[in-house]
């Protein structure tokens, strides 16, 4: 039995922009890559809306800092072959890092404490999928058009970015904006369609990466 953990955001969690709630969960990315891969791999969703890579969130009522976090997660779901990071739309935001370059940083920290962590019974180090999230859009809601403001341009570099670390640091990469659209509603969450996209499209890289 294979297992892989999805450790992200709101992508992850399942927010629809358009009901303020949350995906039903077949349509979460997580659930339809777990049908993809059968019942010889456990997929296992974390997903908390407003986490970071690395940053701090002073505003948020729980620990957002996913670098903090990472550590007792991948203890918790020991042991594991894959871990997959889908992190950094809300590094866009001014509060928390406000930049491609920043996020990609947390994600290189992400890297170092999966490969460096103290794995319980000697589990061996699972491999890494980045996967770049959506890019951003234009959205009529002011909330969240300040909560990102100036993050359009940024998370357009994310892609490359997470490409060229990836190839630097032996991890697979992904990039989610070639098959899944931000909505505009809020312009940062994902409908259903878009999210059912992701984990179909993330399948056959999975299964080359856990070698199935």
């Amino acid at each position: 039995m294979k297992s892989v953990l999805c450790y992200g955001d709101s992508l992850t969690w399942g927010t629809d922009a358009q009901a303020g709630s949350r995906h039903d969960h077949a349509d979460r990315w997580p659930s339809v890559l777990q049908k993809a891969l059968g019942t010889d791999v456990t997929v296992i969703p974390e997903g908390l809306g407003g986490r970071t890579t690395a940053y701090d969130d002073h505003l948020a009522d729980c620990d957002r800092n996913g670098a903090r976090i990472l550590p007792t997660i991948l203890h918790t779901h020991a042991p594991l072959d894959l871990v997959i990071f889908m992190l950094g739309t809300n590094d866009m935001k001014p509060v928390t890092a406000g930049s491609a370059q920043a996020a990609c940083r947390g994600i290189e920290r992400l890297i170092e404490l999966t490969r460096n962590h103290a794995w319980p019974n000697r589990a061996e180090t699972p491999e890494i999928l980045i996967v770049a999230p959506p890019v951003l859009c234009e959205t009529a809601d002011p909330g969240f058009a300040a909560m990102f403001a100036g993050g359009i341009a940024q998370s357009k570099m994310l892609a490359q970015l997470y490409s060229d670390l990836a190839d630097e640091t032996g991890c697979g990469f992904y990039d989610a904006a070639t098959v899944a659209k931000a909505s505009p509603v809020d312009g940062v969450h994902l409908d259903a369609r878009n999210t059912r996209a992701v984990g179909k499209a993330l399948e056959p890289v999975a299964r080359l990466m856990l070698g199935l």
